[in-house]
């Protein structure tokens, strides 16, 4: 089984380590970049004169909200603490920890840090509408770095995606780190994995059970696409 087969409908590739102070050996992406470029040449070619009001606004950015039990401030740090039932919301994805740490640096790029107390878990969930499909993250710990578009979920790390409820492909170990950016998914073993032996486990379906469970969602729904994803399990 290829590691391309990890979510396969979200057609992103994964990578088991390496961490920070290695490069990962990431798939292969330049021939693939290349062809977009050029598909972006074109199009802009085409478009040159084309009136502004037909050409489609980026995509704004959805609007963070964060609840608590209390807050602190620091503007001198540009740092926020968040504790007691933190429960951030941005757009489709949420957040849920028992303390929620965020450092702001002169560029205005943020870095979180979401901890539970002994015996929770931090869970992060993010909805795909279009797939009728929730993709769910839990861990102990989980860091968030806004720069690189990339968060790490820490201590029995398990990544699970759901189509319309029912839970499908499923990674597991002590770390494991998503790349919103690139789509790429690295997975690390140790003594703290979710998977026996301290080892990286990864379980993948076939695509054709996945595309028909998209499908069979998509024909009991009438049709539609989107709507609330049912929780994951």
């Amino acid at each position: 089984m290829t590691h391309s087969r990890i979510f396969p409908a979200l057609a992103r590739p994964f990578a088991a380590g390496p961490f920070p102070g290695q490069q990962p050996a990431w798939p292969r992406r330049a021939q693939g970049m290349a062809w977009r470029a050029l598909a972006g040449a074109l199009l802009v070619g085409l478009a040159a004169g084309a009136h502004a009001q037909q050409q489609t606004p980026p995509a704004e950015e959805p609007s963070t909200l964060i609840l608590s039990d209390t807050l602190h401030y620091d503007d001198v740090k540009r740092q926020s603490i968040f504790t007691g039932n933190v429960v951030l919301t941005r757009g489709l994805m949420k957040l849920t920890a028992d303390r929620l740490e965020v450092h702001e640096d002169a560029s205005g790029n943020q870095f979180g840090t979401a901890t539970a107390e002994k015996g929770k878990i931090v869970t992060i969930r993010q909805e795909r509408p279009e797939n009728f499909e929730v993709i769910e993250g839990k861990g102990l710990r989980a860091e968030y770095d806004s720069n690189k578009s990339q968060f790490d979920l820490i201590g029995q790390a398990i990544i699970t995606r759901f189509i319309c409820g029912k839970p499908f492909d499923t990674i597991r170990g002590e770390r494991v780190r998503y790349n919103e950016k690139t789509g790429v998914y690295q997975a690390q073993g140790g003594p703290n994995s979710s998977a026996p032996g301290g080892r990286v486990r990864s379980l993948a379906e076939p695509r054709a059970k996945t595309d028909a469970a998209i499908a069979e969602c998509r024909a009991a729904k009438g049709g539609k696409g989107g709507g609330k994803a049912k929780p994951g399990g």
